[in-house]
């Protein structure tokens, strides 16, 4: 079963790449080193205050812009353990599944949920439960497939674990 629970950190329509990760941080692939730098030229606070498996929600076309994949492993070496928004940018969407970052599109949920809103997400079901507001959203939820690639970790993960390697 795959869930996660944790803090809403909210944000609003278009949050394109070039905010989530400054192109003057590409040089470095590290996820550990782009957490550092996640949402700096949005939300100079982020950083400081996101715990591992809050929750980012977002408006509409979240992660517009370049097709970089940085933007989602940075996301989720940050900690946010999954991002709920009205819609996503198509590259964006498929970036996250690739690195394994669990997002989900319920624009009822993205409008409704709050800064700082305590949210559980249950992804075999699709359902959002806003604990705070007591409050539950139905998103569509993953194909089968999909969930694998997630809970492996991300599409390169998802290969090892088929091919039976384990570096």
């Amino acid at each position: 079963m795959m869930q996660a629970q944790g803090k809403v950190i909210k944000y609003g329509d278009n949050v394109d790449t070039d905010v989530i990760i400054p192109a003057r941080y590409l040089n470095t692939s590290d996820p550990q080193e782009l957490a550092k730098y996640c949402m700096e030229d949005l939300d100079k606070t982020f950083i400081d205050r996101v715990n591992s498996g809050d929750i980012m929600v977002a408006g509409r076309n979240f992660g517009c812009g370049s097709s970089r994949e940085h933007a989602p492993i940075a996301i989720k070496a940050a900690g946010i353990s999954c991002v709920i928004a009205k819609t996503f940018a198509r590259i964006f969407y498929r970036n996250a599944i690739n690195i394994g970052l669990p997002i989900l599109e319920c624009p009822e949920a993205a409008a409704d949920i709050k800064e700082g809103d305590e949210v559980k997400v249950d992804f075999d079901t699709g359902e959002i439960i806003n604990i705070t507001q007591n409050k539950v959203y139905k998103s569509t939820p993953f194909p089968q497939f999909m969930q694998e690639l997630i809970s492996a970790n991300g599409l390169i993960e998802y290969i090892r674990k088929q091919l039976g390697i384990n570096n």
